[in-house]
C-alpha cells in the first residue's frame, strides 16, 4: 500500500479540505455582511441618517432644490430628475384637508405635515432611481406616489423597489403581509368565534318622542378579532362598526358634534341631510371638532360614512352606519330589526383594508352589522303569526345586496322612499327579494306562519356565503 493512501493520511487530507472550503466560506460570508467597501471618494445615495442604497456615486457637491405642494391626493409635482451625484432638498407644502407624509424606499420621511403645514427633506447624493409615497392607508394606491429619477447615473440597479403592502398596516407606517386567501377565516372558524362574543344589536326601538337629537360620534381606530389568529383594523365611529344606528321622524332636527380621537383625518357625509358639505363634511384633524346640524326632510334609510379620501377605505375598515327617519304613514309591527350590509377586503395582519381587493371589487368576506356569519352564531328572534319588519342599508362599498328571507314571501317592500307594494301587490302580488345598489336602504315586512329557523341573506350567493347570512329563529 502506497503511504500516500493510507486511512490516517486521507483523513488528514480531508480534514485539510474541509477547513480550506470553511476558510473561504468565513471570506464569502464576511464579504457578503459587510457589502462592498466603498472607495473613499464615493458616497451611497440616501446614505447617513437616512439608510445606504445600493448604488454609488461620485458627490458633485451640488443640490439640487425642489418645492413639491400636496394637492388632493397627490404631489405636484409627482417626478423630478437629479443630476447623479447631487443631493436633493425638498420643501413640501401640505396645501390639502387631511395629514401627508413623504416615505421614500431609502428610509427618509418627512414624518407627518398637517395641513397648511411645510417641511425640508434633503437625501443624500443620488446615484439611483428613487420613489417615495404617502405611507397613511389607502394613500398610495390613490396615487400619492414621487419619483426621483437620477438623470446620468449607471443602470445597474435601483433603489424604487418598495414592499407590496406599504399603505396596508393600521396606521400605514408598517409593511406587513398582505393577507392572502389562504388568510381568510373559514365559516367554521368565523362561526365558531362568533359564539363567544356579543352580536351587535339588530333589535330596533321606535324613534324617540323628542323632535331634536343631539348626538357626539367620535371617530377612532382601533383592532378587531373576526377570528383567532386573524386580526384587523377598524376605523369606526364611537368604537362600533357600524356606527350607532339613529332613528327620528320627518321634521326633526339632529345636532351632530363629531370630534376626531383618531391618528388620522377623518369626516363625516350624513346622507339624510339636505345641506351644502363644504364644512359640515371637511376632513378634520386628531384632536379636532366640527358641528353638523340638519333637519331630516324625507324618509329612508338614510347612509352616513366617513367622506376623507381616499373613501372607499374608510368606509370598507368600519366607517358607516345608519339614519332611520320613519315614514309618515309607517304602520306599526311587532319586531323590527335593522341589518346593515357591508363587505370586509382583508390587508395585512392587523391591517386596514387592502386598496387593490377594493379596486378590484374582490371582497374577502361579507357583513350584516360589521361581523360574518353573526346572525347564525346569534339568531334573531321572532314568534308565528307576529308582523316582523326588516329595515336594510347597503353601506357596500362596491357590492349589490340582494335581501331574501328564505321560507317567506315579503308582503310589503319599501325602498329610497317609496311603497314597492304594501299588504298584496296587484293582482296579489308579493315579493321574494329587496335590491340594493351600495348606499340604497329600504325595509322589507313579512309575517312567519309556522315555527321554524327562516335563513336571511344577500342572494348574490357568493357573497352569501362570505357571511352575508343570518337566521331568524321563529317559535309558536
Amino acid at each position: 500500500m502506497n503511504a500516500d493512501t493510507t486511512p490516517d493520511t486521507q483523513l488528514s487530507r480531508a480534514s485539510a479540505l474541509v477547513m480550506a472550503v470553511v476558510s473561504v466560506a468565513a471570506v464569502v460570508l464576511a464579504i457578503i455582511l459587510t457589502g462592498p467597501i466603498a472607495s473613499p471618494s464615493t458616497t451611497a445615495a440616501g446614505s447617513g441618517a437616512h439608510g445606504a442604497s445600493p448604488q454609488t456615486v461620485t458627490p458633485t457637491g451640488q443640490t439640487t432644490h425642489v418645492e413639491v405642494s400636496i394637492r388632493g391626493m397627490a404631489f405636484v409635482p409627482s417626478r423630478v430628475e437629479v443630476p447623479a451625484g447631487n443631493a436633493l432638498h425638498l420643501t413640501i407644502r401640505n396645501e390639502g384637508d387631511q395629514r401627508h407624509d413623504l416615505v421614500f424606499a431609502n428610509g427618509a420621511t418627512t414624518g407627518q405635515i398637517s395641513p397648511g403645514a411645510s417641511v425640508e427633506l434633503t437625501l443624500d447624493p443620488l446615484g439611483a432611481d428613487l420613489q417615495g409615497w404617502c405611507s397613511l392607508p389607502g394613500h398610495r394606491a390613490a396615487g400619492m406616489t414621487f419619483d426621483v429619477i437620477v438623470t446620468g447615473a449607471a443602470a445597474t440597479g435601483s433603489s424604487s423597489q418598495t414592499p407590496p403592502s406599504a399603505d396596508n398596516h393600521a396606521h400605514g407606517h408598517a409593511h406587513g403581509a398582505v393577507a392572502s386567501s389562504a388568510g381568510v377565516p373559514t365559516m367554521h372558524e368565523l362561526m365558531e368565534y362568533n359564539t363567544t362574543i356579543t352580536p351587535y344589536p339588530a333589535a330596533l326601538a321606535p324613534a324617540p318622542a323628542e323632535k331634536t337629537h343631539h348626538i357626539t360620534l367620535r371617530a377612532s381606530e382601533h383592532m378587531d378579532l373576526l377570528a383567532p389568529g386573524v386580526e384587523r383594523a377598524v376605523w369606526s365611529f364611537n368604537g362600533i362598526t357600524p356606527g350607532p344606528i339613529l332613528r327620528g321622524k320627518v321634521g326633526d332636527t339632529f345636532h351632530i358634534t363629531l370630534i376626531n380621537d383618531g391618528t388620522m383625518g377623518h369626516s363625516i357625509d350624513f346622507h339624510a341631510g339636505d345641506i351644502a358639505p363644504d364644512q359640515v363634511m371637511r376632513t378634520i384633524e386628531p384632536g379636532e371638532s366640527l358641528e353638523y346640524v340638519f333637519e331630516a326632510k324625507r324618509a329612508g334609510i338614510w347612509m352616513y360614512h366617513c367622506s376623507t379620501a381616499p373613501m372607499s377605505l374608510h368606509i370598507a375598515t368600519g366607517m358607516h352606519g345608519a339614519v332611520i327617519i320613519d315614514p309618515t304613514d309607517l304602520d306599526p309591527v311587532d319586531r323590527e330589526y335593522a341589518l346593515v350590509a357591508s363587505e370586509l377586503y382583508l390587508g395585512g395582519e392587523g391591517g386596514a383594508a387592502n386598496p387593490a381587493k377594493l379596486a378590484a371589487l374582490a371582497p374577502d368576506l361579507a357583513t350584516f352589522n360589521g361581523r360574518p356569519f353573526q346572525y347564525t352564531a346569534h339568531p334573531l328572534e321572532a314568534k308565528v303569526g307576529e308582523t316582523v319588519r326588516m329595515w336594510v342599508l347597503n353601506a357596500g362599498p362596491n357590492i349589490t345586496t340582494a335581501f331574501h328571507v328564505v321560507g317567506t314571501q315579503f308582503d310589503t317592500v319599501w325602498a329610497e322612499g317609496d311603497y314597492l307594494i304594501r299588504g298584496r301587490g296587484a293582482g296579489g302580488g308579493g315579493s321574494q327579494v329587496l335590491p340594493l345598489v351600495a348606499a340604497e336602504g329600504g325595509f322589507v315586512e313579512f309575517t312567519p306562519t309556522e315555527p321554524g329557523t327562516y335563513t336571511f341573506v344577500n342572494h348574490v350567493m357568493s357573497v352569501a356565503e362570505k357571511g352575508a347570512h343570518g337566521v331568524l329563529k321563529v317559535s309558536e
